[in-house]
């Protein structure tokens, strides 16, 4: 459990450097200059997504059951991991009515999945890790906001191509990882 924890701490603490310390992250940005930054931060990313992955992947099968969560919240978690891909896709697909109306679709993103893996899932593992996504998501977007409304920023209207071109794309994503890959990197097939 210790390699997931400072996994998490590792992973999300270089993330929530716009949260707690924009300031300090401009001057390093400023004094080394952007490539260096983007170096120095991906390197530190990895590592502890590394350790994040290594630490679960370990503590899951040791960690204490928590609660035994009803057959019908892993279609919840279902429906709502969708959701999350469809704002994922957002994330990355110009003017769609997602981006235009919730502004930063990808944290939200994160906290839906971070929600549905939580309803779905049992241990004190899946609890660290998830409700620790959900955290830091919830305190990124928080933050995103306000440096928003100080910056007065102004997000372009969607079309209706864009936002049917950001829903297509995240379901396909989705369907190809519940029905494929995520029991092939996980372990674990969700719909069966």
């Amino acid at each position: 459990m210790a390699i997931l924890i400072l996994g998490l701490l590792i992973f999300l603490g270089v993330h929530s450097t716009r949260i707690f310390a924009d300031d300090w992250r401009s001057a390093q940005i400023s004094r080394r200059g952007a490539q260096t930054w983007k170096m120095g931060y991906t390197a530190v990313s990895l590592a502890g997504f590394a350790l994040l992955l290594w630490g679960f992947a370990m503590a899951r099968n040791d960690a204490p059951m928590l609660w035994n969560p009803p057959v019908g919240l892993r279609h919840l978690s279902a429906l709502l991991t969708l959701i999350a891909f469809v704002l994922l896709a957002a994330t990355y697909v110009p003017r769609n009515g997602f981006k235009a109306h919730l502004h930063h679709p990808m944290v939200i993103a994160v906290a839906v999945w971070a929600l549905a893996h939580l309803l779905a899932n049992r241990t004190l593992a899946d609890l660290l890790l998830f409700g620790g996504f959900l955290a830091w998501s919830i305190a990124s977007l928080l933050a995103a906001r306000r440096r928003d409304r100080v910056a007065s920023t102004h997000y372009p209207a969607g079309t209706l191509a864009g936002t049917l071109t950001a829903v297509v794309a995240g379901a396909v994503a989705w369907a190809v990882f519940a029905y494929w890959m995520h029991g092939l990197w996980i372990g674990v097939r969700p719909l069966g």
